[in-house]
Parts: structure tokens; sequence; C-alpha cells
């Protein structure tokens, strides 16, 4: 079947927001069979979004649209897809109590206009919006074809902290019992980090050749400091071909796997402190606090973290973390001695078990041929030792700060595993 995603909103054709929705979503579905064949962004206006609603209906069974379901003169999915489809909209009380309850539950002024979004075509089952205003809704289209599946236009609201709830919680259950999978598809990633797509694919690819060959999906995504395995079939095997072709990708890859499906590298550290019973702290220069936000985005994060420190000058590096002056005098900001005696200050000043510090030369400027820009010492120190690390990460600064807050969360995992 085919599967379309309508993504609305002129501020993603003027590249002011990233969208996000187009791989969030088509995951969700594909965890579901259920495989995106075609998406499209568009701009807010009604013909726009009435034309592409219409071309994606004469093609697909499933229709998916995002945002323009708000209260504001540019929300206009619902009202073009109401009139496309020649159905009137109706005030829904539930939907304007819930509104209402919004709004007072916050002790905010409700504007007349909100109440455009209880406004529902006929025949709409309302996905309710448990993070925001906007209701989400499920329309069934008759088909041309009586024999053809049954055809859903699925309309959400653009936010994702809204949308994303709402998908899970609501729709995907609907399209579990519309579209039936007529064979199992077990589905599992793989996440690794501290090699590249290419060098990850050459390890593990000529060992899962048999399997792909026996119906395995083997593909891998590559994003900043990161790889993951993908890894599916379907059929009466599927769960033994997905399992087997996972023990060879661990086997064969090790400590490069650092979690699966959705695991983010900070929360499986998080996940393995708190089962340690043990604390961190960190001490960031060139990173700017960035390992630390990382780490506290982790529901839990407060049972092991105790607190991070920007010392991104010599004077504050010297004042908070205890830095020798003359150690910055003699080796520099960025170098070896100056990361070791950062890390050994965060963990002695703060009274935890581990400590991770960070320094290094963002750039554009400021390398030199020794430590040319992309120059960076990560140092970790442990109740055992204290182990430093140079790295070269000659990228853009954020990029340089990722990968850098990267390896540094990497390297206490590593640590945490032996």
């Amino acid at each position: 079947m085919n599967v379309e995603l309508i993504n609305t909103g002129s501020e993603l054709m003027l590249g002011r927001t990233l969208n996000t929705h187009q791989q969030w979503l088509c995951r969700q579905l594909a965890g579901l069979g259920l495989v995106v064949t075609r998406q499209v962004a568009v701009n807010d206006t009604a013909d726009t979004i009435a034309s592409i609603t219409r071309e994606a209906l004469g093609r697909a069974t499933l229709v998916i649209t995002t945002g323009g379901l708000g209260p504001t003169s540019d929300d206009r999915t619902r009202e073009a897809i109401a009139a496309l489809l020649g159905r009137k909209l109706r005030l829904d009380e539930s939907v304007l109590r819930h509104i209402e309850h919004y709004f007072a539950a916050r002790q905010r002024v409700m504007a007349e206009s909100t109440k455009v979004q209880a406004m529902v075509p006929e025949g709409a089952t309302v996905l309710q919006n448990g993070f925001g205003t906007a209701p989400g809704l499920v329309l069934e289209i008759s088909p041309a074809n009586p024999a053809s599946p049954r055809q859903l236009l699925v309309m959400l609201p653009g936010p994702p902290r809204e949308l994303r709830p709402m998908f899970a919680d609501q729709v995907a259950p609907i399209l579990r019992q519309t579209y039936p999978l007529e064979t199992a598809l077990v589905c599992r990633t793989l996440k690794t980090t501290g090699l590249g797509e290419s060098l990850v694919e050459q390890k593990i690819a000529p060992s899962l050749e048999p399997l792909v060959q026996a119906g395995l999906e083997l593909g891998y995504c590559a994003r900043i400091g990161e790889v993951d395995v993908h890894l599916a079939a379907r059929g009466q095997q599927a769960r033994q071909r997905v399992a087997e072709a996972e023990q060879i990708t661990r086997t064969l890859l090790g400590e490069l796997v650092f979690g699966v499906d959705d695991d983010t590298l900070e929360a499986v550290l998080v996940r393995r402190l708190t089962e340690r019973k043990q604390t961190l702290a960190t001490a960031e220069s060139c990173t700017g606090g960035l390992i630390a936000n990382r780490i506290t985005n982790v529901p839990g994060a407060s049972v092991v973290f105790w607190g991070g420190l920007v010392t991104y000058a010599n004077a504050a590096k010297e004042k908070f973390l205890d830095v020798p002056a003359a150690t910055l005098a003699e080796h520099g900001a960025v170098s070896k001695s100056v990361a070791r005696a950062m890390a050994e200050g965060a963990r002695r000043r703060c009274g935890t078990d581990y400590a991770l510090a960070v320094t290094g030369i963002a750039g554009p400027s400021g390398g030199t041929t020794a430590k040319p820009v992309g120059t960076v010492f990560i140092a970790l120190a442990t109740p055992r030792e204290i182990i430093v690390k140079r790295f070269l990460n000659p990228f853009d600064r954020e990029t340089f700060k990722w990968v850098t807050s990267q390896q540094a969360l990497d390297l206490l995992r590593k640590n945490l595993t032996r």
C-alpha cells in the first residue's frame, strides 16, 4: 500500500524551522510495517494544501498531514481539507471544553480566535491533544473501488511535543487495527559510535551476507558521531534472523555498540551510573556545557549528575578547578596536562566518582602547527586513574562541540564496561 506524508508550513519552506516530522514519522510508520512512499513539504496557502492533498488521496491508502491546525490565520489545513472533501465544520463541545480547561489550568487568557480549533469536519474522529489545544483528526475516505483497503486521512498538529505522543498513543493503535501486518515484521537497530559508516559496513557486511540473501534487510544511518545499523526481517523466521544478525554484529563491532533502538549515549551512561550507584561531574571549556546539557536531558539524571563547571577562561580554570597557573603557562590551556588537572580538580572539588574534562580549539582561528584547529584533549578522572585522550576534530564550531561531547561520553561509557 502507498503511504504519503504532507508537511505544511511556510516556515519549513523558508528554512526557519527544521522538518523533523519526516524522519520521526517515517520511522514510526516503518515499525508498523507501513513504509512511506512519498513525502512533501508545502507552504500554508489553502489552494496548495488542497491541491497536494487531492493528489495524494488519488494514489495513497494512508495520507498523513502535519501542521496547520492551530488558531492563527496561517493555520489553514483543517479548513482547506474540509472544503476539499465537502465536509462541513461543526463545533465539537468536548474539544472546546478541553481548550478552555487548558487555558484555565495555566491561568492564561484565552483569545476568542482559539475556539476555531474546536471546529471539526463532519465524520472526523477527534484525537485528544494532551500537550496543547489543537486536536488531531482522522477521516475515513470512501474509496472509488469498494474492494480497496480502507483509505484514511490523518491530520496531526505541527509542534513535535504534541504530534509525537498523539501519534504513539492514538494514531498507531488505529493503524495497527486498520492495516494489520500480513507477515510478522521484526526490527532492531544497533547504535554505534567511534567508527564511520563505510568502515562499519566493511566490518559486518560480508558476515551478514548469507542472512541478507535469506531475507534480512540490512541498512545504515550515519549522523554526527554515530552510525545506526538497521536489521529487519519478515515472516516466520524473522525473529530468528534478526537475533542471529544482532549477535554477529555485536561480535564484530564489540564495544563500538553502545545501545539499541532509541537509546542515546547519554541515556546509557545515566542508566549505568545509576545501576552502579556512582556519580559524575563535568569540567568543560571548548564545549561550553554541552556535555552537561546532554546528560541533564535524560530523566533521572539528578541521581548521578552532581554538576558541571564551564571554565572557559584560564582564570576560571585556576579559580574553580585548581589548575596551576604554572601548568597553564608552560603547556597552554589546550594540553594534556591542563585536561588532566581539570578532571582531577572537578572530581576532588565535587566529590564524585567520575569527572569528565574537555579543553580544545574550536576554531576557526587559534590553531598552530603543533595544535591545529580541532585539537581537543579529553580527560576522565576515575577512582583508580586519570585517562587523557587527544583527538582532532577539524569541523565547524557546532559540529566540533557535538563530536567532542560524544567522544567524552564514550570515554566514560567504555570505562564503565570494564
